[in-house]
């Protein structure tokens, strides 16, 4: 049966732009070139009505929406209003990582750099990640991943990006320490949702105010390929509800793993580390439609206890996961790189080595069902034995809904082969680190 996407928005949720498209088709033929780049610019005719700002008093706008629906230049704009209005003076831009808060924020289509007009555009000076407003007001550029960069700093307004994908939730908080000063120290956040404990406890607060939406309600302004896509590959899925209708979903029963549970292992130091090995689950194609290659690094301590350091799994040619996965490699200083050979194994391997060909890589087969392989991985994360640095959301996600009937978890799939062998398969003694180099911390090296 042929799957038919929701309605586009009613007329209540079209911008004046739209309805205005729908009474006369040539209503901007009649507007003088003044009245044409002054419309232009005027974000309150382009935007739906969720995409502006809510009335009454709120600390916090939380955006959790599908994706495509217009969030980031829902948040930019938003800024932008606060710089015209004289509201703002320091304004903190904080990202998942630095790449996003440029490649997105910043420098993206819907970003800061491109919905000012030309005469009032705002000068970025990436080194410095600030940009300097026309009117003064400075705007500096945080990663997540660092939260220790939001310590000291004050501000009176912050757009914070994606807060359901940050990797260490310390990063909110100093935030908040931060947002102090001025008459009404606000900020925006938008994301796609996730029940992570910031996001539920979000909801839950008095003076945040909650916009929700979905893809769809953007698909007027979306490539039409991108929503065939979407719709045949997530329509009607789990992933679906989540990245599409923006839906906070709970545990899945029978999954061998729950927030909770990954919750009471989160931590965001580690101990010396024995053993580090890079878990890699290749897909067995490249296209569009294929899965994505998990690769996953994890390190154990002297006792036994294992540490998820990173989550590197990409959807590439095997040329780019296996870049990926050397790199992970080398940036982790691990021992060796674990790799299920069940599909294609003397490719796989002829494929890591093409790239480096001295890299120690051992080939695991899987000879039993992928449940039966997860369960004492699973057991270990029960008896606490098995701790994630930070947060690894989509990696997360796999853990809390993989289910024995459901396809294979890519990701899942490299956590489970790297655990498997620190922890539950043999345990060879660390790999000897070359005459001259030091076993830094993973996290030393950026």
């Amino acid at each position: 049966m042929e799957q038919k996407s929701p309605d586009l928005a009613t007329e209540a949720q079209l911008s004046v732009i739209q309805r205005l498209i729908q009474a006369d088709p040539d209503w901007h033929e009649s507007l003088t070139e003044e009245q044409k780049a002054e419309v232009m610019w005027d974000w309150t005719l382009w935007a739906r009505p969720k995409q502006l700002s809510p009335g009454g008093a709120w600390r916090i706008w939380l955006i959790l929406a599908g994706r495509g629906f217009g969030k980031t230049r829902s948040g930019a704009e938003w800024v932008r209003e606060q710089v015209m209005s004289g509201n703002a003076g320091r304004i903190a831009l904080v990202g998942a990582t630095a790449a996003d808060v440029r490649d997105t924020m910043v420098e993206g289509e819907s970003g800061l750099m491109r919905i000012f007009p030309p005469e009032m555009r705002p000068r970025y000076v990436p080194s410095n990640r600030r940009i300097t407003f026309h009117n003064g007001a400075i705007a500096t550029a945080f990663s997540a991943d660092e939260p220790d960069r939001l310590r000291g700093p004050n501000h009176d307004l912050a757009w914070c990006d994606e807060i359901a994908a940050w990797r260490y939730p310390d990063a909110w908080d100093q935030l908040i320490f931060g947002l102090r000063i001025g008459k009404d120290p606000r900020l925006v956040a938008t994301t796609t949702p996730r029940p992570t404990p910031l996001i539920r406890s979000l909801i839950e607060r008095d003076d945040v105010a909650v916009t929700t939406g979905s893809t769809y309600e953007n698909k007027a302004n979306l490539a039409p390929t991108f929503l065939k896509e979407v719709l045949a590959r997530y329509e009607g899925t789990r992933l679906g509800r989540q990245e599409l209708h923006a839906e906070i979903l709970d545990d899945v029963e029978g999954a061998l793993w729950n927030r909770d549970m990954i919750e009471s292992c989160r931590v965001h130091t580690m101990p010396d580390l024995v053993r580090i090995v890079v878990g890699v689950d290749p897909a067995i194609s490249s296209g569009e439609s294929s899965n994505e290659t998990g690769i996953v690094a994890v390190g154990c301590d002297k006792d036994g206890n294992g540490y998820v350091l990173d989550d590197k799994s990409l959807k590439g040619s095997p040329t780019e996961w296996a870049h990926a996965a050397i790199a992970l490699y080398h940036r982790s200083q691990a021992d060796r790189i674990v790799v299920e050979a069940n599909q294609g194994g003397d490719m796989v391997r002829h494929t890591l080595m093409t790239v480096e060909s001295q890299i120690p890589i051992k080939m695991v087969h899987a000879t039993r069902g992928k449940r039966i392989r997860a369960e004492p991985v699973s057991a270990l994360y029960e008896q606490g034995k098995v701790k994630h640095v930070g947060a690894f959301p989509q990696l997360e996600d796999q853990m809390c809904s993989w289910t024995i009937d459901a396809p294979s978890p890519d990701r899942l799939d490299a956590l489970v082969w790297a655990v498997t062998e620190l922890l539950v398969g043999s345990r060879l003694p660390p790999a000897v680190v070359p005459f001259g180099a030091t076993r830094q911390s993973p996290w030393e090296i950026n």
